[in-house]
């Protein structure tokens, strides 16, 4: 058969298998996400039938998936609410850093990885996953809800941490020495601090540059600025993802409105893109062995996400269900993670490495968007009204 022919066949065919899983999960009452991940593993890499055309397309519209999730989100807020958030969660984004990198730090060290490794492991543990939790915010429709911003701030401090983190660690792996480590951070800070300055300061400049009312104006104006900034911004050792999220931010008003209603089908169809190559990306047979001790090492960071959600929550004021609900959604681990890993591989770590966090990965994703829907339960929604309750006598008592 022509190549060209396999390649449509072939993607089409994963297409339609995603929008059958789609009704699948609503059927269910689930998040798509982890049966689009099981998909993935039986036809990818030693899967059930491997899928051997569009490998391209399927990764270039993996990345673009993960910034049309962060560019969406983005365009849910304000600068002004960015910036107060990130103010009022600065102590729940010091408190996650050491919650979730110490434990990845500590399985590297007692499987023999040595500091090196120890300090990807760190990353990889600490860093949940923006794609996955911007689609499961949208799946579960919570982006309205009160302790999303606060979810989206930690998330948000993260990506930011990257530029100081992504430098070092590279220099670590290759060896640089303090001076020429230096320089990569304070270039990384620079473009930081260039993206918050036009996207907080010059929004209302970013919205009449893109704005049309010509639709297909405006969808193309705001997906190439989304695109071009967060290549920049990658190319600074910054996240891609914040490059987009903080477009989203700074394009504001009708334009938001608008471009939201316009980027809704890409981004439900490139999300899910980057769910399925990650899944195709996999071989089952690999991660086997290492199943046991990443799932030891999943249960206790998801533990130490929902601790860090719960107390940022609390301290915004939230009512018990949606400190819970914060907690849950910060759980899964994805894009970030299997980046450092590859860092880390290839400048020499242990292969096993890359391995072990591949199965780390993948159990946060899969159980990550299941255990946020408890909070909405029925017996967990009562459960937390009597918490609730009880607070708010104990409250009076005292009073």
């Amino acid at each position: 058969m022509d190549d060209g022919a396999l390649v449509l066949i072939e993607i089409g065919a994963l297409l339609l298998g995603i929008s059958l899983l789609g009704r699948l999960a609503g059927r269910l009452g689930i998040s798509s996400i982890p049966l689009i991940l099981l998909a993935g593993l039986a036809f990818g890499e030693g899967g059930l039938l491997p899928f051997s055309s569009g490998e391209e397309f399927i990764e270039i519209g993996a990345e673009i998936g993960v910034i049309l999730l962060l560019l969406m989100l983005g365009l849910e807020y304000t600068a002004d609410e960015l910036f107060g958030n990130l103010h009022r969660s600065r102590r729940a984004g010091a408190l996650d850093a050491v919650l979730g990198a110490i434990p990845g730090a500590l399985a590297a060290l007692i499987l023999g990885w040595g500091p090196v490794a120890a300090l990807a492991m760190a990353g990889i543990t600490w860093i949940s996953s923006s794609g996955v939790i911007a689609r499961m915010l949208h799946d579960l429709g919570r982006l309205a809800n009160r302790e999303t911003p606060v979810v989206l701030s930690i998330l948000v401090i993260e990506d930011l941490a990257m530029a100081f983190y992504l430098p070092i660690l590279m220099a670590v792996l290759i060896g640089l020495d303090a001076g020429a480590a230096l320089v990569t951070v304070v270039v990384s800070l620079a473009a930081v601090m260039l993206i918050l300055y036009v996207a907080l300061r010059h929004g209302q400049v970013v919205s009449r540059l893109v704005w049309s009312r010509n639709a297909e104006v405006l969808l193309l104006s705001v997906l190439g600025l989304t695109l071009v900034v967060a290549g920049l911004a990658a190319q600074a050792n910054v996240s891609a993802a914040v490059g987009a999220f903080l477009v989203g931010i700074a394009i504001s008003g009708p334009v938001a409105a608008h471009a939201h209603r316009l980027l809704a089908p890409l981004r439900d169809l490139f999300a899910s893109v980057f769910f399925l190559f990650f899944g195709l990306s996999t071989d089952p047979a690999h991660i086997v062995r290492f199943l046991l001790p990443a799932a030891a090492l999943a249960i206790v960071t998801m533990a130490t996400k929902v601790l860090t959600g719960y107390l940022a929550a609390r301290a915004a004021g939230i009512a018990e269900a949606g400190r819970w609900r914060a907690g849950f959604a910060l759980t899964p681990r994805g894009e970030f993670s299997i980046v450092i890993a590859g860092l880390a591989v290839g400048a020499g770590v242990d292969r096993s490495l890359a391995v072990f966090a591949t199965a780390y990965v993948l159990i946060t994703m899969i159980a990550g968007p299941l255990l946020a829907r408890l909070p909405d339960t029925r017996w967990f929604e009562a459960w937390a009204g009597q918490v609730q309750a009880g607070r708010r006598r104990r409250g009076v008592s005292a009073a």
